[in-house]
């Protein structure tokens, strides 16, 4: 008997008729849970007779266009089986509506922890922290050193010009997600485009890297999830975000605050590492992290909007309006000190 739907945005008896064409060694569909965190695509555990995957879908209610694309998502996925690149088994991908009401893609469902909370890291050993954080570090560089021919990926997005699009593609997004007037965001897009480099390296870069988009499992990466973002681009602005993301209180992150305890790295540290890795130069690195900033206020502004319209599943969207003109206001701080 096919199961009863009972999550939003995940009608499971339609999956399960669809899965039986698509799917059919995995059996039929037992159940499924909404797996929370990441404050965007919507992702779900769904058990089958032979074994649990994950879906992945957009969020419900209007998106902004370009985003949420589960076809670009799937596709990169699909080039880094191969790679040195820690990714999911990719299982099936739906590009239509007429399933879920929106495209969606299952994965192989990896073991692992994935550290959201502060006190989920607090119960690990100081070298073990230390030894996750190195394992970040690398998997970052593997990001940025893929083959693109070889992955399929040469094609994945403009091979130049990457910043300004960014801040042209980000602004747009300001424009059609804002629920307010924030000038300082207009003053940041303005510095923005006339401060950031206009010739940079061109990598695959992941764009939403950061330690709660990744399964661990002891103290390796196990897995980098959540490539929504992912496009050829420069590889100090994947950096700059993970800065972002890696700071130790709590202010701008889901994952704030998890790396706060003693044995990580600090954000310093991690750029370091992620230099001697690498061999490249960070001179450029506060106008990159102006970027990162000015690029997850918009993000935020997004999750934002949802959330007043009631298009949010889960929890933690509430407090992601206000970190919005903090952002903005530290990273114009930022360019201007320069």
């Amino acid at each position: 008997m096919a199961p009863e739907s009972s999550l939003p945005g995940l009608d499971l008896d339609a999956l399960a008729a669809w899965a039986s064409v698509h799917l059919p060694e995995q059996g039929t569909v037992q159940s499924a849970t909404l797996i929370s965190g990441g404050l965007s695509n919507l992702t779900f555990r769904v058990v089958f007779e032979a074994s649990s995957l994950i879906l992945r879908r957009p969020p419900r209610g209007p998106v902004l266009p370009s985003a949420h694309d589960m076809g670009r998502e799937y596709r990169v996925l699909s080039g880094l089986q191969q790679s040195a690149v820690p990714v999911a088994r990719t299982a099936a991908f739906e590009p239509g509506p007429d399933v879920l009401g929106a495209p969606f893609y299952l994965v192989e469902d990896v073991v692992g922890e994935v550290y959201r909370r502060p006190e989920q890291t607090a119960a690990l050993a100081p070298d073990d922290r230390g030894a996750i954080g190195a394992s970040v570090v690398e998997a970052l560089a593997r990001i940025h050193e893929v083959d693109l021919v070889e992955t399929g990926l040469s094609e994945f997005g403009p091979p130049t010009g990457y910043l300004q699009r960014q801040v042209r593609r980000w602004g747009r997004q300001w424009a059609a997600s804002k629920t307010r007037d924030l000038p300082v965001m207009e003053e940041l897009l303005t510095r923005l485009g006339t401060d950031l480099p206009t010739d940079s390296e061109t990598t695959l870069v992941h764009g939403d890297y950061r330690l709660d988009n990744m399964i661990i499992r002891g103290t390796d990466v196990a897995a980098v999830v959540d490539w929504e973002l992912s496009t050829l681009g420069d590889p100090l602005a994947d950096l700059a975000l993970t800065l972002l993301y890696w700071a130790d209180d709590g202010s701008v992150s889901s994952a704030g605050g998890v790396t706060g305890h003693p044995g990580f790295p600090t954000a310093d540290e991690f750029a370091a590492a992620y230099a001697t890795r690498t061999g490249r130069e960070l001179d450029l690195l506060p106008l990159y992290r102006a970027f990162a900033e000015f690029k997850l206020a918009v993000i935020l502004e997004g999750v934002h909007a949802r959330y007043l319209a009631g298009g949010t599943v889960g929890d933690g969207y509430a407090a992601a309006g206000r970190a919005v003109p903090m952002l903005a206001e530290r990273a114009l701080a930022g360019l201007l000190d320069r």
